[in-house]
């Protein structure tokens, strides 16, 4: 086939010129590494409401706050909490000192640390003066607060240094006036957040790492066997990580904040699996061709397994590709980068391994001496017998264990607020502060954006009918005065919600009372939109509700055709597919029971759904094809299908539960990430699920009972056991020989 000749010829070519080829990655990994986080923070966007599209109301009273109000798309308000140390009252002095420590911050220009090793020309310059203001002050007057305006992405490290820079600064000016201070906002929490994730961060990519090498020398008995892979992964990442971020820098795409964070994770996982696969491939072919230059075993296996790699990170770039349908920003920017991301890891997998492989030869195994001598059967081979004598039973266990996972679904919610997962952070505790003499809104509030749409100018007394009906609605604790544009063709007003603005109790009065209210009392000759963060996430809602009735049947119906095509059969890709969707239903099941019922969160991630559905369902497949693919062939040979099964599961075995425990680990480590970690949780739960119980028990329990049937319409070995059948005698059934053998 022209695919099987061009990747042969592609791995052909960099086993015969392996230290080229390694030469060049090394060059593109390292100086794409270095400029990845620079590009990567210029595409990336921490405002929910700019992937909202433009039909949305919210998304329409963003637009007016940019064009009438001259709000920045990238400004983050900070909220400082100004107290006496001592806990009384503020005074009218003490109110005046906050004020003029507040005309000072406005006045002072924050420069952004930098460091030596900072390039200037590489790393932006964040440095401003920032937008300062007095708020309000607390009906006991406990405390004052100030309103901050920081231009920048918060996700952008420089521009978290210069908000640190500004929160130092302003506790040394505040402190010197017996002051105490406190911050709270987007960008305080996201700082905090990170801040003190930053050590459990370090602590997990060691644990990864460590248990990578701990496999691959449990595994392979090698020192190189072990290492090659993370500094094979690490180069390809960083090429991928670069092209991501230039393709988006080319083409005007936003990235979510979270984007580059997961990808790095799956280019991990999947990469040190493609580079397990290759390596237990090379290691059989090198027992039973000892006699054979190990160039050439290399440029053979990387062919043989080129194929299997190619359909693998295929099934995930179209499963991903399925997300250009979606309506919200967040999910049509995810598949492209995680596509461009699996298509690098590809060519490095193509390219970049065989040639290590060629470079290494049978060094790769030192000191092993596994090369010397066939292994003798063992765990696998025992569970590849047990599973073809008793499918029936495996497949109950099987289906009961993951229905009952499944069950956990019963009464799902999403969840639109930050999954912080409760953390304590000094913003949150400011936030929490603040809400004990103020609604909870004040430092996150609900706003009404009015325009004029006859050409006539506002006033606050037209808009004094639209004020009072928002103040008559239960949860709307106090509207703020309407504040005019400096043409007055526009004018926002501000609700201060008593729910938490992250809560679904707010989500549900902005995007219900609040918006009935402001339909019903606009003045004529103006529109009027809802926006603030509880608007958002209410049109958020809306837009992913939409999307996952769309992308769910899309991608679902393209991974089938993909099967259909791979498999050439019409019973395995329906078979595969209800045991890869009763995979992802026992996930999301065991992630509602963990976290909405076990740990009282207000529901799961509103985006788990989804990313579960394609991360689960395009790798559990991807295992899927490398068992079934392995059971095809063994049915080939004549023999009893339920032997075929036993020899597919012993041969595959292996190799899918290293792989699976890596990619596991590798997206366990997100847990370590502000927000994710439900994500974490259910990923690793779902890779583990495809690899032990799917592709391990199920589908090779499936195959044993319908035999060659599975692979109807063509029935692989009927011929031959039709012959012995009307000879009287049983099918042999001898071990593969070395040449036969599959990727694993």
């Amino acid at each position: 086939m022209p695919e099987e000749i061009l990747i042969r010829a592609l791995t052909g070519f960099s086993t015969r010129n392996a230290w080229k080829v390694i030469a060049l990655w090394a060059v593109l990994g390292i100086a794409l590494s270095l400029l990845s986080p620079i590009l990567l923070a210029r595409v990336t966007q921490s405002q929910s409401g700019d992937f909202l599209p433009g039909s949305y109301d919210s998304a329409a009273a963003l637009r007016i706050a940019e064009e009438k109000f001259g709000v920045k798309p990238d400004a983050s308000t900070v909220t400082v909490l100004v107290a006496r140390s001592d806990g009384k009252a503020l005074t009218p002095a003490d109110q005046h000192r906050v004020e003029a420590g507040a005309a000072k911050l406005a006045q002072r220009r924050v420069i952004m640390p930098r460091t030596e090793d900072d390039p200037p020309f590489l790393v932006p310059d964040h440095s401003q003066t920032p937008r300062v203001a007095p708020a309000m002050v607390a009906p006991d007057r406990s405390f004052e607060l100030l309103s901050v305006e920081l231009i920048g992405n918060s996700a952008d490290e420089g521009v978290q240094k210069v908000y640190r820079a500004f929160r130092d600064a302003a506790r040394t000016l505040f402190a010197e006036e017996g002051m105490r201070t406190g911050f709270t906002g987007g960008m305080a929490d996201t700082v905090d957040t990170a801040d003190s994730h930053k050590a459990a961060a370090l602590i997990g990519n060691i644990l990864v790492m460590g248990l990578i090498v701990l496999l691959n020398v449990l595994v392979f008995r090698s020192v190189l066997a072990a290492l090659l892979p993370l500094i094979a992964v690490a180069l390809i990442g960083g090429a991928a990580s670069g092209a991501v971020a230039g393709v988006a820098t080319l083409t005007g795409l936003k990235l979510d904040a979270s984007t580059p964070g997961l990808i790095s994770v799956v280019l991990l996982g999947i990469g040190v699996d493609y580079l397990l696969f290759l390596l237990f491939r090379f290691r059989e072919q090198l027992r039973a061709r000892p006699e054979q230059p190990a160039r050439a075993v290399a440029a053979d296996v990387a062919g043989r397994v080129g194929n299997a790699i190619t359909s693998a990170a295929l099934t995930i770039v179209a499963a991903f590709a399925t997300l250009g349908v979606a309506t919200f920003g967040q999910f049509r920017s995810l598949g492209p980068a995680i596509a461009i991301a699996v298509l690098v890891m590809l060519v490095g997998s193509l390219t970049l391994m065989p040639a290590l492989l060629a470079a290494a030869g049978r060094k790769m195994f030192w000191p092993s001496r596994a090369l010397r001598r066939e292994p003798r059967p063992g765990l696998a081979a025992r569970f590849g017998a047990l599973v073809a004598r008793r499918p029936l039973t495996l497949l109950a266990a099987s289906v009961a264990l993951l229905g009952a996972l499944a069950a956990g679904m019963a009464g799902i919610r999403m969840d639109y607020g930050h999954d912080g997962g409760g953390a304590r952070t000094p913003a949150a505790a400011t936030a929490a502060e603040i809400s004990r003499a103020l609604p909870a809104g004040v430092s996150d509030p609900t706003s009404v954006f009015v325009a004029a749409t006859d050409g006539s100018t506002l006033s606050v007394e037209r808009l004094d009918g639209l004020s009072h009906a928002l103040a008559q609605v239960e949860g709307v604790g106090q509207v703020g005065r309407s504040a005019l544009n400096e043409d007055h063709l526009a004018a926002r007003i501000d609700l201060y919600l008593t729910a938490d603005p992250q809560s679904q109790q707010a989500r549900d009065l902005a995007s219900g009372p609040v918006r009935a209210t402001v339909a019903a009392h606009t003045p004529a000759g103006t529109t009027a939109h809802v926006g603030g963060t509880a608007a958002i996430f209410a049109d958020i809602s809306t837009a992913v509700d939409h999307d996952l009735k769309i992308v769910f049947p899309v991608a679902a119906a393209l991974i089938a055709l993909i099967l259909l095509l791979l498999l050439r059969s019409l019973l395995a890709p329906v078979a595969l597919m209800l045991c890869v969707g009763l995979g992802f239903a026992a996930t999301l099941g065991a992630a509602t029971l963990l976290f909405q019922h076990g740990l009282h969160r207000p529901g799961v991630s509103f985006v788990l759904p989804l990313v579960l559905f394609l991360f689960v369902v395009a790798l559990g497949t991807d295992y899927n094809i490398l068992i079934s693919d392995r059971i095809r062939e063994e049915m080939q040979r004549p023999g009893p299908a339920r032997a075929a099964v036993a020899r597919a599961v012993r041969h595959t075995a292996p190799a899918i539960a290293t792989a699976g425990v890596v990619l596991a680990g590798s997206f366990a480590s997100l847990a370590t990430t502000p927000g994710s970690e439900q994500v974490a949780f259910a990923m690793a739960l779902g890779i583990m699920l495809s690899a032990f119980v799917l592709s391990m028990v199920l589908v090779p329990a499936v195959a044993a009972l319908l035999g060659r049937s599975l692979w109807w319409p063509v029935r692989p070995g009927r011929s031959a056991d039709h012959h012995h059948a009307q000879h009287g005698a049983a099918a042999p059934a001898p071990e593969p020989t070395p040449e036969r053998i599959s990727i694993y």
